[in-house]
Order: C-alpha cells, then sequence, then structure tokens
C-alpha cells in the first residue's frame, strides 16, 4: 500500500500558477488550463502527494472551462468543504492526503454518469500516462483507464 502525504520539497517544487491554486484556494483562468483537452488514457493525481484522484474514464468535456469529471478515482482521497467565498454557496474539493484546493463539484453533470461535476483546476493536477502507470506505482488503477482517443 503506497502511503500519500503533504512533502514540502513538492510544495517547493509548484510553480506559481500551481502554489496559488494548491495552496492559496486559487482558481486558473477558464480555458487555460494544461489539462483542459487532454483525451489521452491515463490517471490524475495530486500535484503535491501524488494521490490519486480521477481516471480519465471519467473525465468529459462541460464546456465550463476546466477539466470535468463525473467521479473520483478513489472517493477517499477527496474531501468536500462548504465554501461560501465570493458570494456563492459551493461545495470545494480538496485532496485529503496533500490537503491541496483542487476545485469544486457541481450537480449539473451528467444525469446517466451519476450527476455530479467535477470541476478541477489543472494546475493541481498530474497527469500519468496509461502506459507509465505501472512504473510510477499507479498499476493497480489501469482497470479504471479506457482507451479514449
Amino acid at each position: 500500500m503506497t502511503s500519500y502525504e503533504r512533502r514540502p520539497e513538492a510544495i517547493a517544487a509548484l510553480d506559481e500558477e500551481q502554489y496559488r491554486v494548491t495552496q492559496e484556494n486559487g482558481t486558473e483562468r477558464p480555458g487555460t488550463g494544461e489539462y483542459l483537452d487532454n483525451k489521452e488514457p491515463g490517471i490524475y493525481v495530486d500535484i503535491v502527494s501524488g494521490e490519486p484522484l480521477f481516471a480519465s474514464a471519467s473525465k468529459y468535456e462541460s464546456g465550463c472551462g476546466w477539466p470535468s469529471f463525473v467521479k473520483p478515482i478513489v472517493e477517499d482521497n477527496i474531501v468536500e468543504l462548504r465554501d461560501t467565498t465570493h458570494g456563492m454557496i459551493r461545495t470545494e474539493v480538496r485532496s485529503r492526503h496533500g490537503d491541496s484546493h483542487l476545485g469544486h463539484v457541481f450537480p449539473d453533470g451528467p444525469s446517466d454518469r451519476g450527476g455530479l461535476r467535477y470541476c478541477i483546476n489543472s494546475a493541481a493536477l498530474r497527469f500519468i500516462h496509461r502506459d507509465d502507470m505501472d512504473d510510477e506505482g499507479y498499476g493497480q488503477y489501469v482497470n479504471q483507464v479506457e482507451d479514449i482517443t
């Protein structure tokens, strides 16, 4: 069993945008995220802790300007918190072990896939291609990655 944790060296290696998003609860500008249009098979992990968060099989085009997913790859790696900033009531999504701000979850996702839309900042993620998952220690999740192109 792999242990995931908030690592100071990982935080120190973040670029300015990654730090602002994950450590200061920021949001990247819509339409600018590195993974918005990524259609490669693989998983998305927390950039700070490495904990697995979302699989490519649960990613879909929501039109919101951020990568969107219908469900986490491991539900226990996601923490949901009430967020009342900016005059709205939303549900913030954080990584459990890295305590990184990831984005928000909304109840307007595809109804045939559970009805949720996890709207996630690319700056909080690292993508691991299916071909590299075994080598990087994520082989146990390959069965959750579909071949999408």
